[in-house]
């Protein structure tokens, strides 16, 4: 028992460093609304703590919620468009109200119908 907690906490360890790296990176490049990217950060991390003994369900989401954050924005030919930091928020939002966290939701944007919760 004692190997599975320590997967999810190291699963939660990797996660974390992921999001921080991510805004590290973010702070050193013109990334546009800075504030915006370390209160994602924060609803992340927050997130990513409260579903290390959650579901395997929570926690896919918020991997999920993770890797959109932290996945590169550009595409890999010049000339596409770069994803915002609006639509990083947008997802975590859906996500942390999918999971019942409202008090995660960062604000500024209106949820879209977004990922339906299985019951």
């Amino acid at each position: 028992m004692t190997g599975i907690q320590r997967n999810f906490q190291h699963d939660s360890d990797v996660l974390i460093r992921q999001v921080d790296n991510h805004l590290a990176v973010l702070r050193t490049a013109d990334a546009g609304d800075l504030g915006l990217a370390e209160r994602l950060a924060a609803s992340l991390r927050d997130l990513v703590v409260s579903t290390t003994r959650a579901s395997a369900a929570d926690r896919a989401w918020v991997r999920a919620a993770v890797h959109y954050f932290v996945l590169r924005r550009e595409g890999r030919h010049r000339g596409r468009s770069i994803r915002s930091l609006t639509a990083d928020q947008r997802v975590i939002n859906e996500i942390a109200l999918a999971l019942g966290r409202p008090d995660l939701v960062v604000d500024g944007v209106t949820p879209l119908a977004g990922p339906a919760r299985a019951a």
